[in-house]
């Protein structure tokens, strides 16, 4: 991809993937409580939202190593 916002490319992605994972957390929260008395369905978006705040976690470790090795 080219990056004209003057941010190296693996720190644009990792941010992306920060954004999107907590965004996803988000919706899938939001799915969870619509499931209504579905428990099955509920248990499945809340363990996708789990991996979701797992994924945005490793991101921001990640986006925080690379922002102390580049100051």
């Amino acid at each position: 991809m080219a990056n004209n916002t003057g941010t190296k490319d693996a720190t644009y992605n990792l941010v992306s993937v920060l954004y999107h994972a907590l965004q996803g957390a988000d919706l899938y929260e939001q799915y969870a409580n619509d499931a209504g008395g579905d428990q099955d369905l509920a248990s499945f978006f809340r363990e996708a939202q789990q991996q979701e705040k797992q994924r945005a976690d490793r991101a921001k470790q990640l986006l925080a190593q690379r922002l102390q090795q580049s100051s």
